[in-house]
């Protein structure tokens, strides 16, 4: 086996390391379903509990993609003011293409502060698309 295979070998298995630990947070402690509809969020809080990890299942009924990002209010300024154009590789971060069911698995921080939930397409967070996780 040359070293170049062996290099590109040691690389593909660091790699799917990495994206397994990142994304894997975790046996989900429940499963939240959201809705999307008229680009609108089917609820406007989510009852949680510091590190609790909740697996959302997020239904977009509309005929136009949206987002789920789930953050306190720097990862939701990032985004707002971000250029991303799809997520999916963060725990907490989906797009869900129109007409589509994503998920993704969120484990809360044990002493959370401020936590919300939105979509940032242009426009959409001025329009309402968000809400908070309420700590219990």
């Amino acid at each position: 086996m040359t070293r170049a295979r062996i290099a590109l070998l040691l690389a593909g298995a660091l790699l799917v390391g990495a994206l397994v630990g990142w994304g894997g947070a975790g046996e989900a402690d429940r499963s939240v379903d959201v809705t999307i509809h008229f680009s609108r969020f089917s609820v406007s809080s989510i009852p949680a509990s510091p590190g609790e990890t909740v697996r959302f299942v997020v239904h977009n009924e509309d005929p136009i993609d949206h987002e789920f990002i789930v953050g306190d209010r720097y990862v939701q300024r990032i985004h707002e003011n971000g250029t991303e154009p799809s997520h999916g590789a963060k725990p907490g971060e989906i797009t869900i293409p129109a007409g589509t069911t994503v998920e993704t698995t969120y484990t809360f921080p044990t002493t959370p502060e401020h936590i919300e939930f939105a979509c940032h397409l242009p426009g959409h967070y001025a329009y309402g698309m968000h809400g908070v996780f309420v700590f219990g």
